[in-house]
């Protein structure tokens, strides 16, 4: 009887710790759950201010639908391009929620921006910094490679306020003339994002001014190490059309022609990837589509 009960207290020792370790795992699972961080990312060209886009493609009248389509999509944080400080700060305007980091790409408020905008109830910079496409990255306004125009990035290291953790956003736009300059540009990146917090990931958002099946695209995603959002996303919406539409193309310009994109580096898994041809009563927001990732940072 003796060896009856000792078998029923060890059989319910085994329940117990077996209990306690399923409790555990779960707790460490919640654990786990709750320091991954879900971001919804959009790489956006705006279209810079000039007095020869015609109506309705004028910045003016572009403007609220801009505003509109990023108030339905309701994106985390935003790399915008081309846009110069007028536009910029009408965006900010019209997006109260947000705050945003840049710098004209001929210093101050002078030239076009790869603005940063971010959700300010979430987010908090804790570094940022401008540097130039060049031999000179520190150089303001600085184009050595046979660009014509200076190209810059813009990043910042930021931290979401619930679960306290870090990551890198970079923003930038390449040449869309010298192909030398671009692929000079991806591997000025790669060096830069050498030199951050290498346990944080990192988001690089952009307009390229390339395919895919490019030196640049090969150049970050090879020797940079970092990932193409769309070609490791769960879901691809929109894989037919490309993403710059001119203001006449809806394909933009067809499947293939995916000049604008989203790259990750780290341990970042990808629901989703978007581009996004939404127009209003047939206007376009800008020539080029938005590119949007739904993304989880663990």
């Amino acid at each position: 009887m003796k060896n009856v009960w000792k078998a029923a207290g060890m059989l319910l020792l085994a329940f117990v710790m077996a209990g306690s370790s399923l409790f555990g795992w779960v707790e460490a699972s919640a654990a786990t759950k709750e320091k991954e961080l879900n971001l919804n990312v959009m790489s956006f060209n705006l279209r810079y201010l000039n007095n020869n886009d015609p109506s309705p493609h004028t910045w003016a009248e572009r403007l609220p639908t801009v505003k509109q389509l990023i108030r339905k999509e309701n994106p985390d944080i935003i790399g915008t391009q081309e846009a110069v400080y007028k536009q910029v700060a009408d965006v900010g305007a019209a997006l109260p929620g947000y705050d945003w980091i840049g710098l004209g790409r001929l210093g101050g408020s002078k030239g076009e921006f790869m603005a940063i905008y971010f959700n300010k109830q979430r987010f908090i910079p804790l570094e940022w910094d401008h540097f130039w496409l060049s031999d000179t990255p520190q150089v303001i306004g600085s184009a050595t490679w046979g660009n014509s125009i200076p190209r810059m990035a813009t990043w910042v290291k930021f931290q979401e306020k619930k679960t306290g953790k870090q990551f890198y956003f970079v923003n930038t736009h390449f040449d869309h003339q010298s192909a030398n300059a671009r692929e000079k540009s991806a591997e000025l990146i790669n060096e830069k994002v050498s030199s951050f917090d290498q346990s944080l990931p990192v988001i690089l958002t952009g307009d390229f001014n390339a395919k895919p099946d490019t030196l640049p695209h090969q150049l970050l995603t090879s020797k940079g190490l970092f990932a193409d959002t769309w070609e490791v996303a769960d879901t691809q919406v929109n894989s037919h059309i490309g993403t710059f539409n001119g203001f006449k193309d809806p394909s933009g310009g067809g499947e293939g022609n995916r000049i604008d994109w989203v790259l990750s580096k780290g341990n970042i898994g990808v629901k989703k990837a978007e581009i996004n041809d939404w127009t209003k009563n047939g206007q376009f927001p800008s020539d080029h589509y938005p590119v949007q990732v739904e993304m989880t940072l663990k």
